[in-house]
């Protein structure tokens, strides 16, 4: 699928995780400047929040607050200039951060990565290791639950979990970047393979369409992959450069890109991209929800 792609903004260091605000701005992380930032047509990029680290992922709740997943400040051999603790956090329309999480049913976190919200209000979210292909680690899906007390879904071996979402029953959907692999996690029951990606396409984020069909960021195939709930391919969009993560904003998709960058450079390249595409399907409407 080709599409007209616009390109709202450029010079970001490594943009993830978009969502909307209730003003229509649209609110991601920047990792390599450890910021939470937005962006208007009025106002261009502007300063959310600044909460240290490496932030991945942000998600709005149903509190007024933006949720983060926070990697305590690591891409590759990049080092934030001031760590924190791996953690979910939140950030406040006034500019305030609040660590939520450090921890999860006793279980330290790693580097929290991906979130979404459940319609039972619990906050879902996926914690791998470092991404090392050649050395891999324990990957875990976590749910916290409103109260602040949490839960461990799912530990997989030798596996990086990333983008996560829920289907509009409330089910848990993630991807595994290692393997390629779309998978469904039944409640209280192992993750089921639903789909593999082909060679070249390694899944980062994605969100669900109206259909519940999955937008599927793949950051070494310059495009998104559709694919159906049962697993079926669909679609490929054409998106140019490296796409991160997504998220549906009436009839167009919205696309973090890190930008024509090869690989994962010690330093922080300042490259990339949102942009917006029209791509005539709406997306399932968010579940919002709020910790603490």
């Amino acid at each position: 699928m080709k599409r007209p792609v616009e390109i709202l903004a450029t010079g970001l260091g490594h943009p993830e995780g978009p969502d909307l605000l209730p003003d229509g701005r649209i609110v991601m992380v920047e990792t390599y400047t450890s910021r939470i930032i937005a962006w208007s047509a009025e106002r261009g990029i502007h300063l959310y929040a600044d909460c240290g680290g490496g932030p991945n992922a942000c998600r709005l709740g149903s509190d007024g607050a933006v949720y983060i997943t926070q990697n305590g400040g690591t891409v590759g051999a990049w080092r934030a200039d001031r760590m924190v603790p791996p953690s979910i956090q939140k950030a406040w329309p006034d500019g305030r951060v609040e660590i939520v999480a450090t921890e999860v049913d006793g279980i330290p976190l790693q580097a929290p990565n991906d979130l979404a919200f459940g319609p039972d209000g619990r906050l879902y979210f996926t914690d791998p290791a470092d991404y090392l292909p050649d050395d891999p680690r324990p990957g875990r899906v976590f749910a916290l639950e409103p109260d602040g007390t949490g839960t461990l879904l799912a530990e997989l071996p030798d596996a990086y979990p990333n983008g996560i979402v829920c289907e509009a029953d409330g089910t848990v959907v993630f991807v595994e970047s290692y393997a390629r692999q779309v998978l469904r996690l039944p409640a209280g029951a192992a993750p089921v393979m639903i789909h593999q990606l082909p060679a070249g396409h390694v899944p980062d984020g994605f969100k669900v369409d109206e259909r519940g069909n999955f937008w599927i960021t793949t950051f070494s195939s310059h495009g998104v992959d559709v694919v159906a709930p049962d697993g079926s391919p669909l679609d490929f969009l054409e998106t140019g450069g490296v796409p991160l993560n997504c998220v549906f904003d009436g009839e167009d998709l919205i696309v973090t890109n890190y930008g024509d960058v090869e690989g994962v450079p010690d330093a922080a390249p300042m490259d990339g991209w949102l942009q917006r595409i029209p791509v005539g399907v709406r997306g399932l409407a968010m579940f919002r929800g709020a910790i603490g």
